[in-house]
């Protein structure tokens, strides 16, 4: 018979992963070590090797559980059934205050991903995809007539605005997560009704 977990399991994993990703933020995925993992994670190696069998285990978690997280935030807006405009701003605003809290996560999914097997990877991509294809469902429910040619585009220049914050939005800085969200939302609302036909007919060529 298997040996219950204690009740502090799931935390203790969580604060390991947090650690991890601190570490692999701040000293880059290949050059990080597991003894570092355990020092920063204030546990002993055997106690680390207890939650996580190698560093490979380690970057699949912290991948796989910021992309659940970016896809339960898609589903709880997709269950308020706001309208097209409120919703795809209120994508905007949640997904920042998710990069707020979660900026050496983040790090790790865009530049450490490709260490991954290609299960693994594939698993974490297509994650990521669900979450690209629920922004662009929501371009198409403000801009229907674009196209699904545009949808996708416009979808992704989006997440070129926000996805890319860590490097230089800094954490307790005069600009907040909160207020650049604000701005990117202004930034795509004030230049989404100038998309049009021209738009359309470049995607096209």
């Amino acid at each position: 018979m298997a040996r219950p977990r204690a009740a502090t399991y799931d935390d203790q994993r969580a604060a390991i992963l947090a650690a991890a990703a601190a570490l692999f933020a701040r000293r880059g995925y290949t050059a990080a070590t597991m003894s570092e993992v355990a020092t920063t994670s204030g546990v002993s190696k055997a106690t680390l090797y207890h939650y996580f069998p190698d560093k490979i285990a380690l970057l699949a978690e912290i991948a796989r559980r910021h992309v659940a997280r970016l896809e339960a935030l898609v589903a709880e807006v997709r269950a308020r059934a706001l309208p097209p405009e409120d919703h795809l701003r209120e994508l905007i605003r949640r997904f920042m205050q998710a990069y707020a809290g979660a900026q050496h996560e983040h790090r790790v999914l865009t530049e450490d991903v490709k260490f991954l097997d290609p299960a693994a990877r594939r698993a974490v991509e297509n994650g990521e995809r669900r979450v690209v294809a629920a922004y662009a469902q929501a371009v198409a429910a403000v801009r229907p007539e674009l196209g699904a040619d545009l949808h996708k585009p416009i979808a992704m220049l989006l997440f070129g605005m926000i996805n890319w914050t860590f490097t230089w939005l800094k954490p307790g800085g005069t600009l907040t997560h909160e207020a650049l969200g604000g701005i990117v939302t202004a930034l795509l609302f004030g230049g989404l009704p100038a998309v049009g036909g021209a738009g359309r007919s470049h995607a096209k060529r």
